[in-house]
């Protein structure tokens, strides 16, 4: 798995979250679409590894980085990577986090600041970095990772779905903020999608969740990443602040 510094001229995306589920998916896409691709993980160094060869495989350059970016700390670590790196950003793909779910008489303060802390927070720092690199290019997009729980909320979520709803105040107002210089920012509201994560939900539950679907299946996580990529085009310049649903109807 040979990294090589980009040609000059290349597209650059980052992902956070990047190492497996809907994450790794959107690290392939942007690779198909001829993106190199900057690789953000927290946890499993075997799961980023296994998405930098998908990369890979695409003829693109591709990297890891291990960053926690819920911190100003583990923020600046994965921009001072990526600029060694690539020297520029032209896609930021803000898609990491996390679930601690409980309803709110049992949730702990504890849990309601990690999931605000990675998803949301997270997601503002990355947004403040990237911009700055944008802003100097006079281009860029960016795409927020928020959910159809974010737009109609969840019994048992109120720290994800407030974290989702948080990233959708970010969108449109960072979309406002950046959009005359060719800074495009929108988010992608995904519904009941085929990850691990909603694998290990009991049987029951899983099926619960599937009668709300008109399209009466979950989404495959490619299915998402199509949509993320559309975003990242630089076709796509007259699409800004909006949220695009991806819910097999959810949300009608």
């Amino acid at each position: 798995m040979r990294e090589e510094k980009q040609s000059f001229g290349r597209r650059v995306a980052l992902v956070t979250g990047g190492s497996r589920g809907i994450g790794r998916c959107v690290c392939v896409a942007l690779a198909k679409a001829g993106f190199d691709v900057c690789i953000n993980y927290a946890g499993s160094k075997q799961a980023a590894l296994q998405t930098l060869e998908l990369c890979q495989a695409q003829g693109v350059q591709a990297f890891t980085v291990q960053a926690d970016v819920s911190t100003a700390a583990g923020c600046n670590k994965l921009f001072a990577a990526l600029t060694e790196r690539f020297g520029r950003v032209d896609v930021l793909v803000n898609n990491a986090g996390i679930t601690r779910d409980g309803l709110i008489i049992r949730l702990d303060e504890e849990d309601y600041d990690q999931v605000m802390d990675t998803n949301l927070k997270g997601a503002f720092l990355c947004c403040k970095a990237a911009a700055c690199m944008m802003l100097r290019q006079r281009y860029g997009r960016i795409v927020n990772m928020s959910s159809v729980v974010g737009l109609h909320g969840n019994a048992g979520q109120a720290n994800y779905s407030a974290s989702k709803a948080g990233l959708i105040g970010l969108t449109k107002s960072l979309a406002k903020e950046l959009a005359s210089r060719s800074i495009t920012v929108n988010a992608v509201a995904p519904g009941f999608v085929a990850t691990d994560m909603t694998r290990a939900m009991p049987e029951k539950a899983q099926q619960a969740v599937l009668e709300q679907v008109p399209v009466g299946r979950a989404a495959d996580p490619e299915e998402i990443a199509r949509v993320v990529a559309f975003l990242a085009d630089e076709h796509s310049g007259y699409l800004t602040g909006q949220v695009i649903g991806v819910d097999g109807g959810m949300g009608i």
